[in-house]
């Protein structure tokens, strides 16, 4: 019999995004109430059609604001992250992965919150992170251990890359391979252990619901290991295209990203993105497997999605709320 959960409200900072938005279903499923705090509340009226889910205007970096979102709630889930800053010293993303989790923690703590899941990231490192990106998230974690104290039980997940219909992974190299003849790239010997969206949702609902995650840290990998070079070529496969994938030396690769890091609007590609790409995002030990879960495989998934024509894909997700 499922368990009532209407009178718990899950608030989800960075819900209106990737995860939130699957998170936001598998809660409402299960009978939760959401509270999606955005600075757009008409910018992410899809979310409006579950029933179930509160889409609430606010800027959760004002502290005070944040106190206001987080009374009433039996859970947060911190989904916010960037992955690449506006400068280049690393304040960015110290002010979001960093400022806000101690702004958080203290919400929390006024609010009367007591129970906090964490999105961090795998390889993330306070002092050894090759990245500002790694090494912010690592920081993030830090500040949860040392402020939670007993009043907050928390949870952190650290998953590998994610992919899924919307993802910023598998979709943005398949828009590059389509639209070059040749595709120059470094790190094609980087590793990764590509995780499903859904499946990484569904481990935060069940650290929500399982009083032994608390105050554990579960890395998050598919079940498969790939390399950047075996992901492209899959890639290539369900497209059914040839382009030539050529390996960049590491001195042109630092060229690359600094061009995209200072002169290339919106910064696809940056000197940071590199950096993390020198350590292996796989896991030592799959947290899915503790939490009692099956993750599936992205050549399970990525079919489905990858081969169809994305203008009649975002037609169907408007009509369908999605």
């Amino acid at each position: 019999m499922r368990a009532d959960h209407r009178s718990q409200i899950v608030c989800l900072l960075g819900g209106t995004g990737f995860v939130g938005r699957s998170l936001s279903n598998q809660l409402v499923r299960l009978g939760y109430s959401v509270r999606v705090p955005t600075r757009n509340r008409e910018r992410h009226r899809q979310l409006l059609v579950l029933p179930g889910v509160d889409l609430v205007r606010a800027d959760v970096h004002a502290e005070g604001t944040l106190v206001r979102v987080l009374h009433g709630c039996h859970a947060v889930v911190n989904l916010v992250g960037i992955l690449n800053e506006r400068g280049h010293d690393g304040s960015g993303f110290r002010y979001v992965h960093v400022g806000l989790t101690e702004k958080l923690l203290r919400a929390c703590q006024e609010a009367g919150v007591h129970r906090l899941v964490q999105m961090s990231a795998l390889k993330a490192n306070a002092e050894r992170g090759p990245s500002h990106y790694l090494r912010t998230k690592g920081l993030a974690e830090q500040v949860i251990k040392n402020l939670a104290g007993d009043e907050i039980n928390y949870t952190i997940l650290r998953p590998s890359v994610i992919f899924g219909p919307d993802d910023s992974f598998i979709n943005r190299f398949a828009s590059l391979l389509r639209a070059v003849p040749v595709l120059p790239m470094p790190q094609l010997g980087a590793r990764f252990a590509p995780v499903y969206v859904e499946d990484v949702a569904a481990a935060v609902v069940k650290a929500l619901e399982n009083s032994a995650a608390y105050g554990r840290t579960f890395e998050l990998c598919g079940p498969e290991i790939y390399s950047l070079g075996e992901i492209l070529q899959f890639i290539k496969r369900q497209l059914g295209i040839r382009r030539a994938v050529l390996p960049l030396p590491l001195y042109l690769a630092r060229v690359q990203a600094w061009i995209a890091d200072y002169l290339v609007p919106g910064k696809p590609f940056s000197l940071d993105n590199l950096r993390s790409l020198s350590v292996a995002n796989v896991c030592n030990e799959n947290g899915f497997q503790q939490l009692g879960m099956v993750p599936r495989p992205m050549q399970a998934i990525v079919p489905s999605y990858l081969t169809r024509d994305p203008t009649q894909l975002s037609k169907l997700r408007q009509t369908t709320g999605r």
